[in-house]
């Protein structure tokens, strides 16, 4: 960006960027290099643009997704219960959006079934899960959707999967139910994804304004901390190791049946 692009008069600098009105000032507490902190932005501001956040609940899962800091009403659920808690309060205030953060620890273990039955009931949510490929805010065990090889605090040999089983590809578990309408995956590893995930949120929210099923929308994250990489070294470790698992696309969109 050039000097001319962002002076303005002899008064100072024009602002071209600043914090969403939904992102909550107060200190959040994700390890430095985590892109979590591009996810709670890209939330906020998709929440901004829409003009929704008075009507908006979210509802917290445990573990550092669960964590995103946003100025609306929301409560936190038990683990894994999100979904559960997340149909309740759709079904009491159907007018409102309502939404769910989750890690991958937090709905592909404790809470599958939870998530299974309300995508099978076709609930009027929408659920976000990060995937980090691993059990992170408690030391960065094998996870659900760990990768084959991957090293963990529980797999310190890598991945296995004889001993272990396979990545569990929840995204598409969820989109195989008629109640769902939109399931996706997204990823903030470069710009050009960052952008494609807001844009992915706002859609599962404006599916929500019309109605149309359960929205599901995973997000490809790093923990660079739990894997022991730099923020660099981590984004070059999705790039080469999920992305190939877990690639970015839209994999289901149609209306409710």
């Amino acid at each position: 960006m050039t000097d001319e692009a962002i002076a303005v008069d002899t008064g100072g600098m024009t602002k071209v960027f600043a914090k969403p009105e939904s992102l909550s000032e107060s200190p959040n507490s994700y390890c430095f290099g985590c892109t979590y902190g591009i996810i709670a932005r890209i939330f906020a501001e998709a929440i901004d643009e829409m003009g929704i956040a008075k009507d908006a609940i979210v509802v917290a899962g445990n573990g550092c997704a669960g964590h995103l800091w946003l100025e609306l009403d929301g409560i936190r659920a038990p683990h894994g219960r999100a979904p559960a808690v997340a149909t309740a309060l759709k079904r009491l205030y159907p007018e409102k959006i309502v939404f769910t953060v989750q890690g991958d620890g937090d709905l592909c273990s404790e809470g599958v079934s939870e998530a299974v039955n309300a995508a099978w009931r076709g609930e009027r949510i929408s659920l976000f899960w990060f995937n980090n490929s691993s059990i992170a805010m408690t030391g960065a065990q094998m996870a659900p959707t760990s990768v084959l090889g991957m090293k963990t605090v529980t797999t310190p040999e890598g991945r296995d999967a004889k001993e272990h089983g396979y990545p569990m590809k929840m995204t598409e578990t969820l989109a195989v139910s008629p109640g769902v309408t939109y399931a996706a995956r997204a990823s903030v590893h470069n710009p050009a994804s960052v952008a494609k995930a807001k844009k992915a949120i706002k859609k599962a929210f404006e599916n929500q304004q019309r109605g149309l099923g359960m929205s599901v929308l995973e997000i490809l994250s790093t923990c660079n901390s739990g894997w022991k990489m730099s923020p660099i070294q981590a984004i070059e470790w999705m790039e080469e190791e999920m992305l190939p698992v877990y690639p970015v696309e839209e994999i289901k969109s149609s209306p409710l049946a």
